[in-house]
């Protein structure tokens, strides 16, 4: 039996918010999928994610949603990390940071996938530990009948996220990257059967600079004078991949990079 899993990049916005609604409403059913992981993290005005967009984001289809560095940015996510099986946070953040370091969803067909989300360490500002330890001791308590396993690796450092793409070959069914909001092309199959790309890149607006208004960002590079980086609202997509797994061994058998263009940018 085949299971198909979309995984998407960065929501940004209420640009992001509404191209992702669209987009499941359209993909779910006419591409097959049956489970949907979304990373959600600049969701909440291009920063953080609130219990409100949270329930928005699994009463558009999501199944799952994962986080990065801005994670605590809107304090009141922290109760829902601690209590929702929808939500996780990176895997190797110190013991005490609220939220759980993996969850396991359901899907219609009764399959049991689970998640895990990491933060990369080069370059990035977020305290965190060590991915390559956490993700090896996480994978050791998901229990062993569930043998499709998904890892969001959130970070700057393309050499990072393609060395724990190895370090995982064979042991987790999929492998993306967000954070840096550009896709790569680099998605195939690893030796071993896990699924990776590099970077899923954004939901949001593409005629921007990483999702916010092209000229403020111009501006404070040119200047060095402070500006406030507003979401930008044109040329919005949905960027993700869709990974074809084989459920009775959790080897991804495809993936397909998917791009959709958004229609409008109704309030959400």
């Amino acid at each position: 039996m085949e299971l198909r899993l979309l995984c998407v990049g960065d929501v940004v916005g209420r640009p992001g918010r509404h191209v992702l609604r669209e987009a499941l409403h359209s993909l779910v059913p006419s591409r097959g999928i049956d489970c949907v992981i979304v990373n959600a993290e600049n969701a909440a005005a291009g920063s953080g994610l609130t219990p409100v967009l949270h329930d928005k984001i699994i009463g558009y289809g999501a199944d799952m949603v994962t986080l990065g560095d801005h994670i605590y940015r809107r304090r009141d996510i922290i109760a829902r990390l601690e209590t929702s099986d929808k939500i996780v946070r990176p895997a190797n953040l110190p013991s005490a940071a609220p939220g759980k370091e993996f969850s396991i969803c359901e899907t219609a067909s009764s399959q049991r996938v689970a998640v895990i989300s990491l933060l990369g360490r080069m370059f990035m500002k977020f305290p965190a530990d060590c991915p390559f330890a956490a993700v090896d001791r996480v994978l050791e308590t998901i229990p062993k009948d569930v043998k499709i396993i998904v890892v969001d690796m959130h970070a700057e450092a393309t050499s990072e996220k393609v060395a724990m793409g190895w370090h995982l070959d064979g042991r987790v069914s999929v492998l993306f990257g967000t954070h840096t909001h550009v896709p790569t092309a680099d998605e195939r199959v690893l030796p071993n059967g896990t699924a990776y790309v590099t970077d899923v890149g954004m939901t949001g607006p593409y005629d921007s600079v990483l999702g916010r208004v092209k000229d403020r960002v111009i501006g404070a590079m040119t200047s060095s004078v402070p500006s406030p980086f507003d979401v930008a609202t044109d040329d919005v997509r949905l960027c993700g991949v869709i990974v074809s797994v084989d459920t009775s061994t959790g080897k991804a058998t495809g993936i397909e990079r998917i791009t959709f263009n958004g229609q409008s940018d109704a309030g959400v």
